[in-house]
């Protein structure tokens, strides 16, 4: 049995952080990351931007070279999946039955895209965009053309659609709410982004309920909505959420269920094991302390951070501040803050001049700031949302007034 000073179980953008933390902070013991791809740490928010649009290869993707980790000591051990935790000898099991020890385990296996919960939901032309090898697959199937039908208005769905519309497949988008985004925005910008998929040619339903897949030879040919109403598919397209990875670690007996819960140093219950991105839930100071995930770059780098502080000894609480990002067309969304609870909104120029921004309040407080090619709001919104500044809101929606000129007058 091999043992590792620090055994870090996934290969995505927080397991590379965390290792790449370790070194940097002179960290000399033993480090071994274990991928269930085959592939090196990369990128994932370009696939389903640049890559999908074959404007990226796929080598562009790697958060570092390949011979970096080998030069930083980091032993990969990819293509392998951890399917057991004994928290009390310190040990893994991996799905080829090989026993891994540690000293500290920091688990970022981040999560798998939710599945659509229907039969012939795992036909060959159904596709999630998660991995390299997800959008090769979709390439692939595209390459015949065809109409395409994407089931989810989130981040992931309009980007997809984006990509594909502007490469000239005629794009169906389905979502079940009432708007896009509806989970992650205000009204005001979901509306804004409805109109801009339908601008450039995106067929966008809205309340949409899907009664079924038709399906021939393992494939699907349509999707039929409730009503009967058929929409011909040479590809579908999932992005309806992620479904955190974690079952190794509950069944080792760690708290948890929208993931695994850690505390502020990314510590989970079981002794020398934490967790961070996408799986790990938290106490988050911009959702007023409730338990939430995130599933952004931010979060992963930062939760890699903390934890590696805790293991070195020198602890230092994970404060840092949500941001995310969206590329549409020629359109850059930064988002800044959390906006769940907000109970005001005010709006900063104007949606039809395609740049402007939404401020979310909470009892008068900036909680968040959702950006539309409105950079310099963006930067300069960020230290409203950290001091959770008190502004009139009337001098919020001047535009021409520059929102760090609020904050030093407040």
């Amino acid at each position: 049995m091999s043992s590792s000073d620090v055994l870090i179980v996934g290969a995505g953008q927080a397991a590379a952080q965390a290792a790449i933390s370790l070194r940097m902070a002179n960290f000399t013991g033993s480090i071994t990351m274990v991928g269930a791809e085959a592939l090196p740490p990369y990128e994932r928010p370009p696939l389903s931007k640049d890559y999908l649009a074959g404007e990226k290869e796929a080598a562009r993707l790697l958060l570092r070279p390949e011979a970096f980790w080998a030069d930083k000591s980091v032993t990969l051990n990819l293509g392998t999946r951890v399917v057991a935790v004994n928290p009390e000898a310190r040990t893994v099991t991996t799905d080829a039955g090989e026993h891994l020890g540690y000293g500290d385990l920091i688990w970022a296996a981040g999560g798998s895209p939710r599945p659509l919960p229907m039969p012939g939901a795992d036909s060959h032309n159904v596709h999630m965009i998660r991995t390299i090898a997800d959008v090769d697959a979709l390439r692939s199937d595209l390459e015949g053309g065809g109409p395409v039908v994407i089931i989810g208005g989130g981040y992931i769905g309009l980007e997809a659609a984006a990509v594909l519309v502007k490469q000239g497949h005629k794009v169906t988008l389905l979502e079940a709410l009432p708007r896009v985004l509806a989970r992650v925005a205000g009204e005001p910008v979901s509306r804004f982004y409805e109109e801009e998929h339908r601008a450039h040619g995106v067929d966008l339903r809205l309340s949409a309920a899907i009664e079924a897949l038709e399906t021939d030879a393992g494939r699907v040919t349509a999707v039929r909505l409730a009503g009967g109403e058929r929409l011909p598919a040479a590809a579908v397209i999932v992005g309806i959420g992620l479904i955190p990875s974690v079952e190794p670690l509950l069944d080792a007996g760690a708290s948890g269920g929208n993931g695994v819960d850690v505390d502020a140093f990314c510590r989970t219950t079981l002794p020398h094991i934490y967790a961070i991105g996408d799986c790990a839930c938290h106490e988050n100071r911009f959702a007023e302390g409730a338990r939430i995930r995130l599933e952004s770059v931010q979060n992963a780098v930062d939760h890699a951070k903390t934890a590696v502080a805790a293991i070195l000894g020198d602890p230092q609480p994970y404060t840092a501040t949500p941001w995310f990002w969206s590329n549409q067309y020629d359109l850059r969304l930064q988002t800044v803050g959390l906006s769940t609870g907000h109970d005001a909104t005010v709006l900063r120029g104007e949606p039809t001049a395609r740049s402007f921004s939404l401020i979310y309040l909470k009892g008068g407080r900036v909680i968040a700031l959702d950006c539309i090619s409105a950079a310099k709001d963006f930067i300069q919104g960020r230290a409203l949302v950290e001091k959770a500044a008190v502004i009139d809101p009337a001098r919020l929606a001047d535009a021409g007034t520059p929102l760090k000129e609020l904050l030093a007058a407040s």
